[in-house]
C-alpha cells in the first residue's frame, strides 16, 4: 500500500528518511511507495543530489553519509539528544538485575543501553550492533544478536531471518523504538523492513516499552506497525503536549515523562 500524496517538499522528506533507513533504494521502489511517477523520484533524487544528502546510481540512490558512519559507528539520526539521554535514563529505572530485555535498534534505545551499566546478571537481546558492542564486553551482561540483513545506516540487523530469530524466546521488557507516533494510526517507520522485526520482538516480551522524544509525536511515516494499544509504556521527555498525552493514556498507554 503507497504512501498518501504529499507535495514535494515534503515527498523528499520521506525519501531521505527512507534512506537513511536503508542506506539505499530503487526508483521503482520509492514511486509506489509514493504513489507518484519514477519520473517524479528521479527529480527529486536529482534535487536531494545537489543538496549533498545522496549519491544517485543506475535506478536509484544511495545515502552519502553511510560509509562514514559505519566505521565511525555513527547512528544518522542524532537530534533532540538531550531528550534522548533523558529518555534512556528513564527507561533503564524499569530494568532490574537478572532481567531478560530486548532492545531494538535506534538512537533512543542506545541511550538506554548506555544507562544500563552496572547491573548484574542481565541478558539482552539486540539487533543493534552498537548496541552489541557497548555492553558485550560489560561485566555482568549477557548480549545475543539476531542474524539477518545489515543495515548500514542504523547499524542494524533486520528482515526475516532476524525475525525468526525471535521465536520461542522470552524477555521480561522490550524497548522498542519508532520514527513517528501517529495518534490514529499507531507506530509508523520509514521502510518496510524492519516491520515483521518489530512484530516478532514485540511477541516476545511481556511489557512493550516505547521510547520516542516528543518530536515523533503526532507525526507520520511511511508503514504501519500496529496501535498504540499494543504499547504497555510509553517514556518520551516533558515536551510532549497535553492533548497528545490525553489521547495515548486512551489507549491504555502508562506515559513516563523524563524529566
Amino acid at each position: 500500500m503507497c504512501s498518501t500524496r504529499t507535495g514535494g517538499e515534503t515527498r523528499r522528506l520521506r525519501i531521505l528518511d527512507w534512506l537513511r533507513e536503508e542506506g539505499s533504494a530503487r526508483v521503482s521502489v520509492l514511486a509506489d511507495a509514493l504513489c507518484v511517477s519514477e519520473v517524479t523520484v528521479r527529480q527529486d533524487l536529482e534535487k536531494l543530489e545537489q543538496e549533498g544528502h545522496i549519491v544517485r546510481e543506475h535506478g536509484g540512490a544511495y545515502l552519502k553519509s553511510v560509509q562514514k558512519q559505519v566505521r565511525s559507528m555513527a547512528l544518522e539520526h542524532q537530534e533532540n539528544s538531550d531528550a534522548k539521554r533523558r529518555i534512556g535514563q528513564a527507561a533503564a529505572s524499569l530494568v532490574g538485575d537478572g532481567d531478560t530485555i530486548i532492545l531494538d535498534s535506534g538512537s533512543t534505545t542506545t541511550e538506554v543501553a548506555a544507562s544500563l551499566f552496572g547491573h548484574k546478571g542481565m541478558t539482552v537481546i539486540t539487533n543493534g550492533l552498537n548496541i552489541a558492542l557497548m555492553l558485550g564486553a560489560e561485566p555482568g551482561f549477557e548480549v545475543h544478536m539476531t542474524g539477518g540483513h545489515f543495515k548500514a545506516p542504523t547499524l542494524s540487523l533486520s528482515g526475516e531471518r532476524s525475525a525468526d530469530y525471535f521465536n520461542g524466546l522470552y524477555a521480561q521488557t522490550l524497548f522498542l523504538a519508532t520514527a513517528a507516533i501517529d495518534l490514529e494510526r499507531g507506530l509508523t517507520y520509514p521502510s518496510f523492513s524492519d516491520i515483521a522485526v518489530k512484530k516478532a520482538m514485540i511477541n516476545a516480551a511481556k511489557t512493550i516499552c516505547l521510547v520516542a522524544d516528543s518530536s515523533k509525536i503526532g507525526a507520520q511515516s511511511f508503514c504501519v506497525l500496529g496501535g498504540l494499544d499494543q504499547v504497555d509504556v510509553l517514556v518520551t521527555d516533558d515536551g510532549i503536549r497535553e492533548p497528545d498525552l490525553k489521547t495515548i493514556e486512551s489507549y491504555g498507554v502508562k506515559v513516563l515523562i523524563a524529566k
